[in-house]
C-alpha cells in the first residue's frame, strides 16, 4: 500500500513540476516556488476537459469577480481571456454588471441587517426547486 502511495505522490509531484515549468512568467515570479506546480495544476483543474463550466463562462465569472476585488491585473487578464474563449463585449459587459448587482444588494441587505431567517424564506417562495 505505501508503494501505490508512493508512486501516486511521486506521479502527482513531477505532473506538478511540469506545470511549474509551463507557467507564466508573472506567476513564476512572483509565486513560491515550492507551491507553483499545485497553483497551476489547480488552475488546470478548473479550467480543463473535466471542468463543471466552459472556458467562456469561466473567464465571465472570474471577470465579474476581477471587477469587484477590485484587480486590475485580473480584470486585464479575464478580459483577454474571455474574449479569447468567445465573449463578446455584450457579454462582458453583461457579466461585469451582474457582479455589480450582486455587490450592490449584498451592500444593501448586509449594510441593514436585514434577517437572514426572512430572506431565505422569501428566497425559497421566490425561486421553488423541484
Amino acid at each position: 500500500m505505501k508503494t501505490i502511495v508512493a508512486a501516486v505522490a511521486l506521479a502527482a509531484l513531477a505532473s506538478n513540476t511540469a506545470m511549474a515549468q509551463d507557467a507564466p512568467k508573472m506567476f513564476v515570479e512572483t509565486y513560491p516556488s515550492y507551491a507553483l506546480g499545485s497553483a497551476m495544476g489547480l488552475v488546470g483543474a478548473l479550467e480543463g476537459d473535466q471542468a463543471a463550466i466552459d472556458r467562456k463562462t469561466m473567464q465571465l465569472v472570474q471577470l465579474g469577480v476581477a471587477a469587484q476585488i477590485p484587480c486590475h491585473y485580473c480584470i486585464y487578464f479575464h478580459t483577454r481571456a474571455a474574449q479569447a474563449a468567445g465573449a463578446s463585449k455584450d457579454e462582458i459587459k453583461a457579466a461585469i454588471a451582474a457582479a455589480a448587482d450582486t455587490r450592490m444588494w449584498s451592500t444593501v441587505l448586509n449594510g441593514n441587517a436585514y434577517d437572514m431567517d426572512a430572506f431565505k424564506a422569501e428566497v425559497d417562495q421566490l425561486i421553488p426547486i423541484n
